[in-house]
Order: C-alpha cells, then structure tokens, then sequence
C-alpha cells in the first residue's frame, strides 16, 4: 500500500517524515505545495534521492483532466477526472461575478439510486479520499488559471456516505497554509442520510448545509428517491431541525422541478406547510432552491416551462418561504454531473 500524502495534515506530515529519517520542518515545506496540487518532482525543496524516494512510496492521487468541455455561454468548465486507479469523476467550474465555484464529486458512482440523477445509474464504486476530493478543486483551478473561492459538495455520490474522507477533505481545503477556502464558502449537498446529519452537527463546521428534498409527501419522494424509505421526510426534518438548533446555521432545501411529478400549485403549498411546521417556533429562516430537471435520456423526466417554475417560485413565497430558482450554466455542455462519466463509461466498454 503506499501512502497518501496528499491527504495528510501538517501534523500527520510530521510524523510521516519523521518515519522516513527526515526533520519534521519537512511538513511545513511541502504542505502548503501538496495542498495546492504541485507534483512530487516539483517539490525542489527537497533533495533529488529524497523526491524520488516520495514518487516510488507515496500514492499518486492527483486527478488528471481526461476532458475538458467550456461552454461558449457562460465560460462554465465541466471536467472528467482519471483517477489513479482508472476510474472517472466529474467537476463543474462556474463562474460568478461573486466569485468561482467548484461543484465537485464526493465519491466514485453513488447507489443511493435517486431516479432523476444521471450520477446514479451503474451505482457506486467506491469512496473517494481526501486527497482526491482536494485534488479536484486543486487541479481545476491550476488548470483555469482561476482561483476557486466557493465548493459545492453536489457533485458525483453523496457525501454523508464518505463522511470521514469528506470531513477531513474540508480541514484540508480549509487550512491557512494550503487553497485556504473559508468554511463559510463551502456548500454540502445530501439527499437524507439521517445520522450523517447528525454526525455533522456534532463535527460543528460553519458550513452550508443543503437537503436534497425535491417532494413534500413520503409517497412521492420514496418514488423517485430510494433513501425516503429508510428515513422518512419526518425523520430527515426532525434531524434538520437538531442540526439548526445545534449549529445556528441556516439549511437550504433543494427541490427539482419533474414536470407533472412534483410542480403544481398544490405540491408548492404542501412544500411551503411542510417546512414551515418542521421549523416553526425555532427562528430558522426558510429557503427552497428550485432546479429545474436535467433531462437524463434514462429516467424520461421533462422540465416544465419557466412560467410554472416561476409560477412555483410565487406560491412559496406567498407562504412565508423564500424561494430562488437556480440559474442554469453551461447548457451547451451537459453541465450537471453524471453524463460525461456516463459517455466514458459507455465508450470504455466498447
């Protein structure tokens, strides 16, 4: 097994190159350099025996750019990733006049099976490391020549599934001497995995909490989201609940918009009741992010018209929930994650 330096903390580095007969300021040299995605060999603060003996021990983790498509748009950059070990990831680079964001994977596949999500279909394979989460933001903004000031965790998987790995990507990410993000600019996206919430809330970082919600009664969300039926939207808003109450932080409720499925005016007044009931006395304020659906071939789900999102958007509003509806960027590119790992799949196993 080699090692995995790029998923270390200083400290962790300290004992590592104790274990290599070196001086623990080793750490400090090469941190700052790991963190931001410089290779082994452009590490020349090291001594030439001693960067080759890294490259032979030490886990080539870095993401490679196996593709790159940039929207003649928006200037949106979606990246597939190669993994060391063959496998394939996705990144969405998007520009705002607030600053980059980075939409990145959390994990290789995902089985939690939602039927709208392209990111799901083959399933999961497996976790992805600290250090492979951090290598996407990492090489993405060597690549762009762009500094990524925001991270959305919405990307390939769920991230409650890979908690440990993600947890310590966030120290990582967020470190003073590394990319340096601050928490507060970092978005985590789940569909529901109840004691991943809670085990959040206990970790206490002052980032945004997101909730794949996308239907306000149990049969239509079970319908369309598989974890629905291992943890109830009941259960799911009594952990959303705890985790404001625990943290102050104010949760975003995502709801994608499935023509026919979930979009009328009565499903945004049982959306609006729902929430408005979870929270009610607690001071939380409410906000719904609506997205309209990506049309995957597999799942023949349709987007409804900008008038019923909109239409949607009102009737939230007028019951007390404030409600944005996500812009859509890199159109042109098959933006949402999940179908430019599917085509590489498709064209690998021909």
């Amino acid at each position: 097994m080699k090692t995995d330096i790029y998923s270390m903390l200083p400290e962790e580095l300290e004992e590592y190159f104790l274990s290599l007969g070196e001086p623990k300021f080793r750490a400090k040299q090469v941190f700052p350099r790991l963190n931001i995605g410089s290779l082994i060999e452009e590490l020349t603060m090291l001594s030439k025996p001693l960067r080759a003996r890294l490259r032979e021990e030490a886990l080539d983790s870095l993401p490679r750019v196996e593709r790159k498509l940039v929207s003649k748009i928006d200037g949106t950059v979606k990246y597939l990733f190669r993994l060391h070990d063959g496998s394939c990831i996705e990144s969405v680079l998007m520009k705002y006049k607030h600053g980059n964001s980075l939409c990145i994977s959390s994990q290789v596949g995902c089985y939690m099976g939602c039927r709208f999500c392209a990111s799901t279909i083959g399933g999961k394979v497996r976790d992805l490391l600290p250090s492979e989460l951090l290598g996407q933001v990492a090489v993405a903004a060597r690549d762009s020549g762009e500094r990524v000031s925001n991270i959305v965790m919405m990307g390939i998987g769920e991230p409650l599934d890979n908690f440990d790995n993600v947890v310590k990507f966030l120290k990582l990410v967020n470190h003073p001497d590394g990319i340096n993000i601050g928490y507060r600019h970092i978005s985590l996206s789940t569909c529901g995995v109840v004691p991943g919430i809670y085990k959040l809330a206990e970790v206490d970082l002052p980032i945004t909490l997101s909730i794949s919600l996308h239907a306000a009664t149990d049969e239509q969300r079970s319908a369309i989201m598989p974890v629905n039926k291992k943890w109830n939207i009941s259960e799911l808003l009594t952990a959303c609940v705890d985790y404001y109450k625990k943290t102050g932080r104010r949760i975003s409720f995502e709801y994608t918009l499935i023509s026919g499925k979930n979009d009328t005016q009565s499903d945004a007044s049982e959306l609006a009741t729902l929430l408005t009931s979870a929270f009610r006395g607690t001071g939380a304020p409410l906000h719904v992010n609506l997205i309209r659906v990506n049309e995957v071939e597999e799942t023949g789900f349709k987007r409804g018209s900008a008038e019923s999102v909109n239409a949607f958007a009102a009737a939230l509003e007028a019951r007390g929930v404030v409600a944005t509806v996500r812009r859509r960027l890199g159109s042109d590119v098959n933006a949402a994650c999940g179908q430019l790992r599917r085509q590489s799949m498709n064209n690998d196993l021909k």
